[in-house]
């Protein structure tokens, strides 16, 4: 085999060599042999990793000021990392991409899923929006950018800088303009029949949640001729799904007002403007309240933010998914629907169901389980990687 031109980082003895072999794509600063020399290696630099026998395993990028030290990026410790590299990766991930969906509005790219180490890249038609959140695709974005054109023509390329894991990188939180020119406004996306207004430059995350496409769809299936309680609701994500299929009407609930507003415009877009009220605010504050004011609902969805981001914040997350389905239970009529729903990687998918179904029984009412969703496939699970597998949402009829 060729030498590789590349440094050598080490594994500790007794590191996970096994796990790494076989498809795990992080190295942690606490298995690898980090004297002076590797400890100096720039962050995005490439380098060839090798068990603690001196034998080469893989192709990674490094980043000393990381605790993921090193992320995998190829089996190949020869691999050219180029522009040609990323061509084929991206010209991969945007063939299953255009099986699953009719319309160019998806997640193309969904980080070491699809081969690219903490890059995220959401396709709006014409413009797509990168989120380089590891130090080697901020050091190589110029190859990224300009195969991302090539492969799908998008006129538009936005770097959305936001976001806790750029920054425990140690990167820049700097948005930017790569290619073409940003929105002059919300862009319009189509799904499951709604329209969404997406904020591409001001919105979070890269404006729009794609994840939820597949739980929009059923939750929608379940709201035709009835009454619809959207809380977390963002853009209108569920509410506008379920109108979409026929529900009378939809309030959403959220903490931010530019959201809601967003909400509004899609509505509007589609036509049932009359059909949609929203409400800014806590929305524990609100399920509160709506409780007191004797509300009821055939279908209550909570798609909360995460509320155990990590291992440390679990117990207080899960208290707090209890809380939501406690309190949003009693809104729900006799025979109609509850979703739940978690983006917590750490809430693992049975603790969370337990955790819910507590709540559910400590506001006196009863259920059938009857769906459990995740992320829908342009959001593919990494068989190694737990926390590619974040979303749960679980549909119970009280």
């Amino acid at each position: 085999m060729t030498p590789s031109p590349f440094p050598v980082v080490r594994l500790k003895p007794k590191a996970r060599v096994q796990a790494i072999r076989h498809g795990f794509p992080w190295v942690y600063d606490n298995e690898l042999v980090t004297d002076r020399r590797t400890k100096a290696l720039a962050p995005g630099s490439l380098a060839v990793l090798e068990d603690a026998e001196r034998r080469p395993l893989k192709l990674v990028t490094v980043n000393p000021a990381s605790k993921i030290f090193a992320r995998v990026v190829n089996d190949d410790v020869t691999a050219h990392v180029d522009r040609a590299w990323f061509h084929a990766r991206l010209t991969r991930a945007l063939a299953l991409r255009e099986r699953l969906y009719e319309t160019p509005h998806y997640r193309l790219v969904h980080a070491e899923a699809d081969g690219l180490p903490g890059v995220v890249i959401d396709r709006f038609d014409d413009i797509a929006v990168i989120q380089p959140n590891a130090a080697w695709a901020d050091l190589l974005l110029d190859d990224l950018t300009a195969a991302l054109v090539e492969v799908t023509g998008v006129r538009h390329v936005l770097k959305n800088a936001s976001g806790r894991a750029r920054a425990l990188e140690g990167l820049d939180d700097t948005n930017a303009v790569l290619v073409g020119q940003a929105p002059e406004g919300p862009v319009p996306v189509p799904m499951n029949g709604a329209t969404y207004m997406a904020d591409l430059t001001g919105g979070q995350k890269t404006g729009l949640f794609y994840d939820q496409r597949d739980n929009h769809a059923f939750a929608a299936r379940l709201a035709g001729g009835g009454r619809v309680l959207d809380v977390f609701s963002h853009v209108g994500g569920f509410a506008l799904a379920a109108l979409a299929q026929g529900a009378t009407q939809a309030i959403a609930v959220d903490g931010s007002q530019a959201a809601l507003d967003l909400a509004r415009q899609g509505a509007a877009q589609m036509g049932m403007a009359a059909q949609l009220d929203t409400r800014q605010g806590d929305a524990f504050d609100a399920l509160t309240a709506m409780g007191a004011e004797g509300e009821r609902f055939d279908v209550v969805i909570c798609d909360p933010p995460a509320f155990a981001p990590n291992k440390p914040a679990l117990e207080a997350g899960l208290r707090a998914y209890e809380k939501v389905a406690r309190l949003a239970a009693p809104l729900v009529t006799v025979g109609g629907y509850l979703v739940l729903c978690s983006c917590s990687h750490a809430a693992t998918p049975d603790k969370f169901r337990t955790a819910c179904v507590r709540g559910i029984g400590r506001a006196g009412r009863t259920g059938q389980l009857i769906h459990t969703g995740y992320a829908g496939p342009d959001h593919p699970l990494h068989p190694q990687l737990a926390e590619s597998g974040y979303l749960k949402s679980l549909v119970f009829r009280l």
